[in-house]
């Protein structure tokens, strides 16, 4: 684990630098056609956390499954998070903020690492992904209005390109391509699995 604590400091964003305010990732990364619309749309900032946790020194993802009946992104799975708010101050207290609120981490269990690049969705929010290690004491605690379940997946398994796979829908007039991650019954796909695929990338660099 400490090997890979010093690797994520070493290849990311510095915590304390102010993340961009132009999205360097995005839906548009499959996407190219796409760019020149969703760059000229007014963009709603939001942070997520991305958690690593070691459990019996095995390093895992955490993620959240979103509850049936919200009105956005109802099912899907996620990191913890959400759009900023004004009492935030910045992106990473709102990231630890939405983390405490959904699943009961307290800022107190996180070790801040480090950014990823910010990711533009297709729904117009730029996303700050902040990465985390976790204490392996963090106890869940899940709001059940809008988290259905927590789960961990190997960090291995997130790390092998050969588990990314390019999957497309019909948006309105568009076909959408994204990366989508298969583990045991759950599907990581779309803006999740695109800012995963940052954090390969980076991991995989020389």
């Amino acid at each position: 684990m400490r090997d890979l604590r010093e690797k994520l400091l070493d290849r990311l964003h510095d915590i304390t630098l102010p993340p961009s305010t132009e999205p360097t990732r995005g839906d548009f990364d499959l996407n190219p056609e796409w760019r020149e619309r969703l760059t000229s749309t007014e963009l709603t900032p939001a942070a997520v956390l991305v958690p690593i946790i070691s459990r019996n020194g095995r390093p895992a993802v955490l993620f959240t499954q979103r509850t049936p009946h919200l009105k956005a992104h109802a099912g899907q799975v996620s990191f913890p998070g959400g759009r900023l708010e004004p009492s935030d101050d910045g992106p990473v207290a709102a990231a630890l903020r939405e983390s405490e609120e959904e699943i009961g981490l307290a800022s107190d269990h996180v070790e801040l690492i480090g950014l990823l690049d910010t990711y533009q969705t297709g729904t117009n929010y730029i996303v700050t992904p902040v990465v985390g290690m976790i204490s392996s004491s963090f106890e869940p605690r899940l709001d059940a209005f809008e988290v259905a379940e927590l789960f961990e997946v190997p960090l291995d398994h997130v790390l092998d390109r050969a588990n990314f796979v390019r999957e497309s829908r019909d948006v309105g007039e568009f076909t959408r391509i994204f990366y989508a991650i298969y583990y045991e019954e759950w599907r990581i796909w779309g803006a999740t699995a695109g800012m995963l695929f940052d954090l390969v990338e980076r991991l995989d660099r020389s």
